[in-house]
């Protein structure tokens, strides 16, 4: 299983403190374990920020770093050893594994995180915190400055300034490295097969959750502990629901199929939307608005590449859909003029894309100094155009209602343009239907 190397979380924390002030501390938790339903919890999932300093899989956990701190610059706060404790829930790092696997120079139980910390914040300036984001660590660290605040009159200094750690990760957090590419390359990678699979299965009679499972069987196969998101599988006049997920209705011989679904590995996303025809056959109406959002995405794929701005590729996709709209006679007027009154929100309602990483919808600015934020060598970003023409939608012909196409792909930004990462499920009409039917003649 590909996973990002030791030797990468080390220099993220040295690249994260060189960017620190001078005697500064920066404190940031891992991720709660969440409740399902009484005693049960959710699979357990690593804070994204905590998981890129670290790689710490582990809850109950604090990572504490200290540029210049003679004794050791990286601190982590874990849970102990436990046998009883590990024979129910599994192995433990401990205070031994975090220094000998997860690289910390100094290890100390979180139940002596009380005791500890107030002393290494003590006589530091300035705080880094990830504020706002964890109420309850929040007024942990408010408790722990004020039992220094309470020994002022001994001559305790007490940190000054509080700072938020967001807008240095975050922006670090933005350019993907080649290890980076690398585990997001094989997310992409048993993503399409899972796709690629559902396909394959695809027949009228089915229900939505019957290719859910078919995504779920490849996604674990391929070695993913779980998808990236909900996965979206919509059929019929569903399709035109951006984020639907009740993914338990018929799918019906002459309906669309889209699925939107991605794996995670190693904490990195995949985010793919195919849409197909159930049948394995696309109507003249369908294959009409499926290769206008085609040719919107190659549109889009044209205009990433380095020093162009982050909008380029969403106003190519307008562009593109709102020109072959009215071309289809799904809206009538000078095309510069339907754009500038966006009445092709009707039908494309969302932006072209999103940054994608650790968290699907990835961290990172879209705007620096009021202006589009120009591409730089490294960034990911999804590219997913759609038109959805609503089943109720009486301004159109009845042919063209409940029509819902969105495509997906993932990309990186590279010195000649852009890296399509997904680009492993077949995409055009002819391939679709090609595929579909060589599954149909094999079931048979």
């Amino acid at each position: 299983m590909i996973h990002i190397p030791k030797t990468e979380y080390s220099r993220r924390r040295k690249a994260l403190m060189a960017q620190m002030e001078p005697n500064s501390i920066a404190i940031l938790p891992a991720a709660a374990v969440a409740i399902r339903n009484r005693d049960v919890e959710h699979v357990y999932r690593q804070d994204s920020d905590f998981q890129y300093l670290s790689g710490f899989p582990e809850p109950q956990a604090v990572i504490v770093l200290m540029p210049g701190r003679e004794h050791g610059e990286y601190v982590l706060f874990c849970r102990e050893r436990n046998a009883e404790r590990e024979l129910w829930d599994g192995l433990r790092a401990g205070q031994e594994g975090a220094i000998r696997d997860y690289g910390a120079d100094d290890a100390f139980p979180i139940t002596d995180i009380d005791d500890i910390l107030p002393g290494l914040i003590e006589g530091r300036d300035r705080v880094y915190s990830a504020m706002g984001s964890n109420p309850e660590f929040d007024r942990h660290l408010m408790e722990w400055i004020n039992v220094i605040r309470s020994k002022a009159h001994l001559g305790a200094q007490p940190p000054n300034e509080f700072v938020a750690l967001d807008h240095l990760l975050h922006d670090m957090r933005l350019y993907k490295s080649a290890a980076e590419v690398k585990v997001m390359r094989e997310a992409a990678r048993i993503s399409a097969q899972a796709h690629i699979r559902a396909m394959q299965a695809s027949r009228p009679g089915l229900h939505e959750f019957s290719l859910e499972a078919e995504l779920d069987y490849e996604f674990r196969k391929g070695g993913a502990k779980m998808p990236a998101y909900g996965s979206i599988v919509a059929a019929g006049r569903n399709s035109c629901i951006l984020h639907y997920q009740q993914n338990d209705a018929l799918l019906k011989d002459g309906d669309l199929v889209l699925i939107d679904a991605g794996c995670e590995i190693d904490c990195y996303a995949s985010d793919i939307t195919r849409t197909w025809p159930v049948n394995g056959t696309f109507s003249p109406e369908q294959k009409a608005i499926y290769e206008l959002v085609l040719a919107a995405q190659e549109a889009a794929f044209a205009e990433i590449a380095p020093n162009k701005h982050w909008n380029q590729a969403h106003e190519a996709t307008v562009r593109v859909i709102t020109a072959g709209l009215v071309k289809l006679g799904l809206l009538e007027g000078a095309v510069d003029e339907l754009i500038a009154s966006e009445a092709y929100k009707a039908f494309y309602m969302h932006r072209a894309g999103h940054w994608l990483g650790m968290d699907v919808h990835d961290v990172g600015e879209y705007k620096v100094g009021g202006e589009w934020r120009v591409l730089e060598v490294g960034m990911a970003l999804t590219v997913e155009p759609g038109i959805y023409i609503s089943p109720d939608n009486q301004q159109v012909a009845k042919k063209w209602r409940g029509i819902g196409v969105r495509i997906e792909d993932d990309v990186v930004v590279t010195k000649q343009g852009c890296e399509i990462l997904t680009g492993g499920v077949p995409k055009s009409v002819a391939e679709i239907e090609a595929l579909m039917a060589a599954a149909r003649v094999q079931a048979s």
